[in-house]
């Protein structure tokens, strides 16, 4: 797990498979961050939110190199392990905020605990909740394809930062598949599944996904929207599944947005 963020709190909490660093910011709500493609890692995005929140980023099975994955937890066995983290942590109720994967979890706990999520922020969905709307079969895509599903630009400041040549389109994929972790994050998880469960989520939404996003149908967002019962979608420019890296000005500027909402 890399850390570098200057609000950086030296605690770990861990329950079971899961390590909660915390990120101590300002007064406003906690704030629990569920990661998916590339992993956790501290970046503008969070260190926005902890200059007004305090932010427990949770790293999750699944996206470490070198994990064994043979036993892998679904997602109902990582929400079960997280009502426990909350526990831990002394949270009653928090907003959660989840990536790809982590927004799968995110969106679980929230049907399965209603009572301790109070909203739901949830970036770059990948459609693997709704049967009609799956994610591409990406396992024998040639190696130049799966990084433009992935990123917004293939050679972007992205695709820089990681060192990727922008002349090598095998240096990409390698680094695509580093960073979304599709192959040993995604597949192997057997209850993706949460269609039957959608209508338990009562908690209100936001949904952030980047207009170049090839991983997910663009039909889906607005069809997920129409299962909740609180929800609203935002797209953001020159972004594809990873918004909160790829740009994350606009998407912070939704998130609060949407943190600064009070219920009426």
């Amino acid at each position: 797990m890399t850390v570098t963020g200057a609000h950086t709190e030296e605690r770990e909490v861990r329950v079971g498979p899961l390590t909660a660093r915390v990120l101590v910011g300002g007064t406003g709500e906690p704030l629990l961050f569920l990661h998916g493609a590339a992993g956790l890692m501290w970046d503008p995005f969070l260190d926005g939110l902890a200059a007004s929140h305090t932010v427990y980023a949770v790293h999750h099975p699944g996206s470490g190199e070198g994990e064994d994955l043979s036993h892998l937890p679904g997602i109902w066995e990582l929400v079960l392990f997280y009502d426990e983290l909350l526990d831990a942590l002394g949270l009653d109720r928090v907003t959660v905020v989840g990536h790809s994967f982590g927004g799968m979890v995110a969106a679980e706990l929230a049907a399965n605990s209603p009572r301790r999520v109070d909203r739901l922020v949830l970036l770059a969905p990948i459609g693997l909740w709704l049967d009609e709307h799956p994610i591409p079969d990406i396992a024998g895509m040639p190696p130049t394809e799966l990084p433009a599903l992935v990123l917004a630009d293939p050679t972007g400041p992205l695709a820089r930062a990681m060192e990727v040549p922008a002349d090598d389109p095998q240096a990409q994929f390698e680094a695509a598949m580093r960073m979304a972790s599709i192959l040993h994050f995604i597949w192997p998880i057997p209850d993706k599944g949460l269609d039957r469960r959608i209508h338990r989520v009562s908690a209100p939404t936001l949904l952030v996904w980047g207009e170049q996003d090839r991983l997910v149908d663009p039909a889906y967002g607005p069809a997920f929207v129409g299962h909740l019962r609180d929800a609203r979608l935002v797209t953001v420019p020159d972004a594809g599944h990873l918004p909160h890296l790829e740009n994350p000005a606009p998407v912070a500027e939704a998130v609060h947005g949407f943190l600064d909402t009070k219920e009426s």
